[in-house]
């Protein structure tokens, strides 16, 4: 009956004539529909479309956004579809770009259209089928395994949320996922050992002992079963009841699934494993290392170039510990003055929780000066942690885990108290200027709270940039007067002589035949750094390749960039106005930030 009624009513409105205002309403709508879109225009649905598109293809995004539409889902990696997929996407994202005009977009615009144009064409160049053979069957090692991921994020301390029973209910359903993610794992291995593209011993042996230690753990006692021991106010004892049943049913087939794969790697993959740590000793790896240079640093560079970038570097600043050696009144050599800093108990953390609370007390003196460098704060709260005690030994030194854009998750700056003697205490204040404020923690967070940017520039980003950020935010401890201190001085410069470091271990261990054991050497002989750093770090550089080059180029860029401004501007400079220059639209490549900076100091002039 109601259906009949607004078919009669639907009717009659037909027959009578319209009034004068809605007419004149709908001719302007259709007159809107018929005008041709601007170009402006055009590019901001096609950032809204590629942004919906590849949300789609990896819903794992959503859940870092706040957003819980398809949580149950972790995406199908490691599949033909979304190797396809994915490419396809990018190329549909340049084809429509190529039909906007650039030349008719405001400056804002172009800047935008700039940005999204080298992010695709760069996505692109990563995703021939040449690539793909020769990553997507290394599909695991100790830092770019699933297994590596997972478990914080489904233990509740992440970024997906445990405050509903659907909440609950999608953990479940992405652990199906991941038990799938993890097989299809060893799939993609067997495809390497039968076409010789092959990961090192070296990290496929770390692999076997992280997931030894997962195994170990009582199931009862992992991070898989934190979200049941931690439930909301509201539940009733028989959703507990039943969620906890199937939380410990789950856990299980993940123990099943990890216990599969460090079988095989450890019977099957591991004897026949590359004993070479570098990739230009791997079938097709000269390629592909040319390939990651120039997408991790954005810029056209060479492994040569890049080698003796920092070997010059590692010069200047061991020109500069000697210099504090001597207004310490140390007598002895360089070296010595390492090993007495590496051994002599005051420069070790006396707990975790003196070590925890000293992180505290920088925190608390950076919020009182960071005021006089940034005109714009983030929002998202900032906390302060140590890694999990059963991940931390694989674990970097330091990372940044980022917040909710509506800043009602805080960014975590994690820091790693295992083996603490190993732990400099001179090297604490340089850290959390890189990971917590004002390096990754403002960049991420800023970056992802404005919402006039388009999505991809919110939240996507490239290495050299995001890191340069990071290691240039530590120089900012020298006008803030941490490094009046001349111990906290050595522990900032001690940790840019890991960044130039990284320059030429990561290049001679990927482009001229380093060992491991050489590349170890090299930064004993010119850091402070102790043996359990080094050997992490080496470790990290042969399981990702390139990754390390990015600090120093990018830090040196907008060094670079921060001096030209001050040189061309003189008294009309204005260090808060810089920095949001560089933080007020993402990550940017380091070309287009060049441009911009560019711009901006004309406009100043």
């Amino acid at each position: 009956m109601k259906t009949i009624r607004l078919a009669l009513l639907a009717t009659a409105a037909f027959a009578l004539p319209a009034a004068p205002a809605l007419a004149d309403h709908h001719a302007e709508a259709v007159a809107e529909e018929a005008a041709p879109k601007s170009e402006h225009d055009k590019l901001h649905e096609l950032f809204e479309d590629s942004d919906a598109r590849g949300l789609e293809i990896n819903p794992i995004g959503r859940l870092f956004r706040g957003d819980d539409e398809n949580a149950g889902k972790l995406g199908d990696f490691l599949t033909d579809s979304n190797f396809y997929a994915n490419r396809l996407d990018t190329q549909l994202n340049l084809a429509k770009l190529e039909l906007i005009d650039r030349s008719k977009l405001d400056e804002t615009d172009q800047l935008a259209y700039d940005v999204f144009k080298y992010t695709q064409e760069s996505g692109l160049r990563g995703q021939t089928d040449e690539i793909r053979a020769l990553t997507e069957v290394r599909p695991i090692n100790h830092f770019f395994g699933f297994h590596t991921f997972y478990p914080d994020f489904a233990s509740g301390d992440s970024a997906a949320e445990f405050k509903t029973l659907a909440n609950y209910e999608d953990n479940l359903s992405r652990h199906n996922d991941y038990i799938a993610i993890s097989d299809r794992a060893i799939e993609r291995s067997r495809e390497g050992m039968a076409s010789g593209v092959l990961e090192t011993s070296l990290t496929i042996g770390i692999v076997v002992q992280q997931l030894d230690t997962l195994l170990e753990m009582p199931v009862e006692d992992s991070q898989f079963m934190k979200p049941v021991k931690n439930f909301p106010e509201g539940f009733s004892d028989e959703d507990k009841a039943r969620l906890t049943t199937a939380y410990e049913a789950k856990t299980k087939e993940i123990y099943a699934a990890h216990e599969r794969v460090r079988d095989f790697l450890r019977d099957e993959y591991l004897p026949v494993a590359r004993g070479s740590v570098g990739l230009s000793q791997m079938k097709g790896g000269e390629a592909l290392y040319a390939q990651l240079i120039e997408q991790t640093t954005t810029l056209p560079l060479t492994a040569d170039y890049l080698h003796n970038l920092g070997l010059s570097e590692v010069a200047r600043v061991k020109n500069g510990l000697e210099e504090i050696k001597a207004e310490v009144g140390f007598d002895g050599t360089l070296n010595e003055f390492f090993d007495y800093v590496r051994t002599d108990e005051k420069f070790k953390p006396k707990s975790r929780e003196a070590l925890t609370q000293s992180y505290y007390d920088i925190g608390k003196q950076v919020d009182e000066k960071i005021g006089d460098y940034f005109n714009v704060l983030p929002k998202t709260p900032l906390l302060i942690k140590p890694y999990d005690e059963s991940v931390e030994q694989f674990q970097a030194g330091g990372s940044y885990q980022g917040g909710s854009p509506d800043a009602s998750r805080p960014g975590t700056f994690y820091f790693n108290a295992y083996d603490l003697p190993s732990r400099l205490t001179t090297g604490n204040v340089t850290l959390y200027l890189h990971e917590g404020a004002p390096g990754h923690h403002f960049q991420i967070s800023l970056a992802q709270e404005n919402t006039d940017l388009p999505a991809f520039m919110r939240f996507g980003g490239n290495t050299a940039y995001v890191e340069g950020w990071a290691l240039y935010s530590e120089t900012l401890g020298k006008e803030m007067g941490f490094y009046e201190d001349p111990w906290n001085r050595y522990g900032t410069l001690q940790d840019e002589q890991l960044r130039a470091m990284r320059l030429v271990v990561d290049t001679g261990l990927h482009a001229k035949g380093w060992t491991r054991e050489q590349a170890i050497d090299f930064m004993l002989e010119n850091s402070g750094m102790t043996r359990t750093e080094v050997v992490a770090e080496v470790e990290r550089y042969i399981a990702i390749p390139s990754q390390a080059l990015a600090y120093k180029v990018g830090a040196l860029k907008i060094q670079e960039l921060r001096k030209r401004a001050e040189d061309a501007l003189g008294d009309k400079f204005s260090l808060p106005a810089f920095h949001d220059q560089v933080l007020n639209t993402g990550a940017l490549p380091l070309p287009v930030l060049e441009a911009k900076i560019d711009r901006w100091i004309a406009a100043q002039k």
